[in-house]
């Protein structure tokens, strides 16, 4: 019976292994894609400079190898990032800055458009 067990929990935490993995994967790719940009626009002038410059030796593909290049460094640096984080332990949940991953129901600010002023007042 006791085997059972652990082998449930073993399962499980398995499964909280890849959720956090998953997440992490995720945060990564937005925190890339949004505070990120300046890198990514580095990143598309060396690879067209790239691009040119293996132009003159593979005529046919010399973009489709540097965009290859450069979307799997990409996609290797976000997952040995996330793997790092889950196998070290840390949980996203956990992580104070990604408030904005967590879904809080009562947010500490509201916001106030601009209609506001004119609408607000009206009560049914």
């Amino acid at each position: 019976m006791a085997l059972s067990g652990s082998q449930g929990f073993r399962k499980f935490y398995y499964l909280l292994m890849f959720k956090s993995f998953f997440i992490w994967v995720f945060t990564l790719t937005v925190c890339l894609l949004v505070i990120g940009f300046p890198l990514v626009i580095l990143m598309v002038t060396i690879g067209s400079l790239l691009a040119v410059i293996l132009q003159s030796v593979l005529p046919v593909s010399a973009v489709l190898v540097v965009a290859g290049g450069l979307l799997g460094f990409n996609l290797l640096g976000i997952m040995v990032g996330a793997a790092a984080l889950t196998l070290k332990g840390v949980h996203p949940q956990e992580v104070e800055w990604l408030r904005w991953l967590h879904g809080e129901e009562n947010p500490s600010h509201t916001s106030v458009y601009a209609s506001c002023p004119l609408t607000c007042a009206l009560h049914r």
